[in-house]
């Protein structure tokens, strides 16, 4: 009976911090009570089924996991080779007949065996990464595409490339070459100074937004690093409201500030009237004089154009500012 209370305590308390769906992964009920030094020693018990053979002669760090927190043997939710990879009994075994051992039961990485299927190799990290950020994994972008955990995550190596701002372009980037392509463009965020990742913006996890933003929308998602540009304003101008896209690309351009096109013309997508072709009569879209395609050209679509005097375009609380003028 007490052993159930203290069962009831520490549930109420894991489930308060999040922390519950990890806990019980990998806790049993003969472990209450043991020292974490017990714990350890029954862990590497565990794992000595597997590190007899696979030690530091392998080609791959198979030993170095026990420099990340999946090592950590003294914590009873660290999991051990067997919870990852199966019991894998027919490996252990080995064959009969001395032709070889039988795959283990999850094989992560191909290699000497197969890969498991991307459901089994999902399957086993869910077991115990579940939740929060990961609700919605399932039928988002990347399970779709076949690409799982391990795909991107390396848990044998003590620094986990994507966890870090220094390598996580390196890991997308295999990936989303067209992202990478648009990085190095003229005007980008900082992204190859490591000041802005991928998953400042993405969560990869599963996103309940487009493109698995980290927000529901893309203005939300930009709001984060932008607050000025949130509002509420008593002038807003509309495309700036309803999607930041309608200007901006993201990930890179050649035209500053991340636009889409350059100004007169990415204004005139929309503001197609005389006044924004340059002048009422003679002149044409381009702002030169209708029927020539050179000579002068209206003060209103040179140098910044637009901007010269719609400085505000994201929006104005000035009494005169119905315009974005200031």
């Amino acid at each position: 009976m007490k052993i159930f209370k203290k069962l009831l305590v520490i549930g109420a308390v894991m489930g308060a911090i999040g922390l519950a769906p990890i806990a019980f992964a990998q806790t049993n009920l003969p472990e209450i009570g043991k020292s974490k030094a017990e714990i350890a020693k029954a862990a590497f018990k565990e794992d000595a089924k597997c590190t007899k053979c696979h030690d530091e002669s392998e080609n791959a760090p198979i030993l170095s996991i026990y420099q990340t927190k999946h090592g950590v043997k003294g914590d009873s939710r660290t999991p051990t080779c067997t919870s990852c990879h199966g019991q894998s009994d027919g490996h252990l075994a080995g064959d009969k007949t001395g032709k070889g051992r039988p795959a283990p039961d999850v094989v992560f990485k191909k290699g000497v065996y197969a890969k498991s299927s991307e459901d089994v190799r999902s399957d086993q990290c869910l077991t115990c990464h579940k939740g929060t950020k990961r609700n919605n994994w399932a039928g988002s972008a990347h399970p779709v595409n076949d690409v799982v955990c391990n795909d991107c995550h390396k848990v044998h190596k003590p620094a986990d490339p994507v966890l870090s701002k220094q390598t996580q372009t390196q890991v997308c980037f295999t990936c989303h070459k067209t992202q990478l392509a648009d990085s190095k463009k003229n005007s980008t965020h900082p992204i190859d100074v490591k000041k802005v990742v991928c998953s400042d913006c993405h969560n990869p996890h599963g996103s309940t937004g487009p493109a698995l933003l980290k927000k529901n929308t893309l203005n939300e998602t930009c709001f984060l690093c932008h607050a000025e540009k949130r509002g509420p304003l008593r002038f807003e101008h509309q495309p700036v409201v309803e999607n930041c896209a309608n200007c901006h690309t993201p990930h890179g351009s050649n035209i500053t500030p991340l636009l889409n096109s350059r100004p007169p013309y990415l204004c005139q997508e929309c503001h197609d009237g005389t006044h924004a072709s340059g002048s009422p009569v003679g002149f044409n879209a381009g702002g030169f004089q209708s029927g020539k395609t050179s000579g002068t050209q209206s003060a209103n679509v040179t140098g910044r154009a637009c901007t010269n005097c719609h400085s505000m375009v994201h929006g104005s609380n000035s009494p005169a500012g119905g315009y974005f003028q200031r």
